[in-house]
C-alpha cells in the first residue's frame, strides 16, 4: 500500500489521485482513435469524456458520503479530500451518464454512436482506477491467510482491487472485439454495463468493505441485479428493433 507516492516541496503525489488523471488521459486517447475510425470528431468525444468524468466523479463521490454519512458528519473535511479515496461507482455511473447525454444532446451528436466509443474507455479508466485503489488501500477485500499484507490495517486482505483491475481489462478486450464486428447501435454500451455489473457482483463476495443488506447479499450486490436485468432487457430490445452496422 503506497497511498503517496512522492513530495516535492509542499506539493504531494497521491497515488488516488495520479491514478484518476491517469485513467483519463489513457480513456480520452482510446476513445479519440474510435472517433476517427467511426468519423467522429475527436475533440467532440474527448469532451464528452470530460464532462462524463467530472460529473461521474461528483457523484461517486456524493454516494459514498451518503453511504458513510456517520463519518462525514464528525469530519466534514474530509469530504473534499479525494486523495484519500472514496467513490462509489454506482453514484458515477448516474451523474457522468446523465451530464454526458446533455452534452451530447446539446451538441447534436450521435448519443449510442458516441456511448459505444465511450464503453471500452470507461472499462479501461476503471481498471486504472483500482490500481489506484490498491494503493490507497481503500475498496479492500475480505480477510485472509492467502491475501496480500496491508500495512495500514495489519491484517492480510484479499487484493479484490487487483483482481478487478484485471477483469477489467478482460472486459475491455471483450467489448473491443465486439466494437470492431458488425453491432447495433447501443450494443456495446449494454454490454459494457451487463458485463460491469456481473463482474461487480461476484467481488462483492470478496470485498470486505461492505454490510449484508437481505437474503446475505449486498445492497451493491442488489444494485448489480438490477442494473444486470435493465442492460440485458435493453440489449435485447435494440437488437429487434434495430439493424446492424
Amino acid at each position: 500500500m503506497h497511498p503517496i507516492i512522492c513530495q516535492i516541496g509542499p506539493f504531494t503525489v497521491y497515488s488516488y489521485g495520479l491514478t484518476l488523471v491517469l485513467a483519463f488521459f489513457a480513456a480520452s486517447f482510446l476513445a479519440a482513435a474510435r472517433a476517427k475510425k467511426e468519423n467522429l470528431a475527436p475533440e467532440a468525444i474527448i469532451n464528452f469524456l470530460f464532462a462524463a468524468f467530472i460529473s461521474g466523479i461528483i457523484g461517486a463521490r456524493l454516494l459514498y458520503v451518503i453511504q458513510n454519512r456517520d463519518f462525514y458528519f464528525k469530519e466534514p473535511l474530509e469530504i473534499v479530500m479525494l486523495q484519500h479515496g472514496g467513490l462509489s461507482w454506482f453514484g458515477g455511473l448516474i451523474a457522468g451518464t446523465s451530464a454526458g447525454l446533455i452534452f451530447l444532446k446539446r451538441r447534436r451528436l450521435p448519443i449510442y454512436k458516441a456511448l459505444d466509443i465511450a464503453a471500452p474507455s470507461a472499462a479501461l479508466a476503471q481498471a486504472i482506477g483500482r490500481i489506484g485503489c490498491f494503493l490507497n488501500g481503500c475498496c479492500f477485500g475480505r480477510e485472509s491467510a492467502l491475501g496480500f499484507y496491508f500495512p495500514g490495517r495489519h491484517i492480510r486482505l484479499i487484493p479484490v482491487q487487483l483482481y478487478s483491475s484485471l477483469l477489467l481489462v478482460i472486459i475491455l478486450v471483450i467489448l473491443t472485439y465486439l466494437q470492431k464486428r458488425p453491432h447495433r447501435q447501443g450494443e456495446i454500451f449494454y454490454a459494457y454495463l451487463l458485463l460491469y455489473s456481473a463482474k461487480r457482483f461476484l467481488m462483492e463476495f470478496w470485498r470486505g468493505d461492505g454490510q449484508v443488506v437481505f437474503l446475505h447479499l449486498r445492497l451493491f450486490q442488489f444494485f448489480s441485479l438490477i442494473l444486470f436485468c435493465l442492460a440485458l432487457f435493453a440489449l435485447l430490445k435494440i437488437r429487434v428493433k434495430i439493424p446492424r452496422t
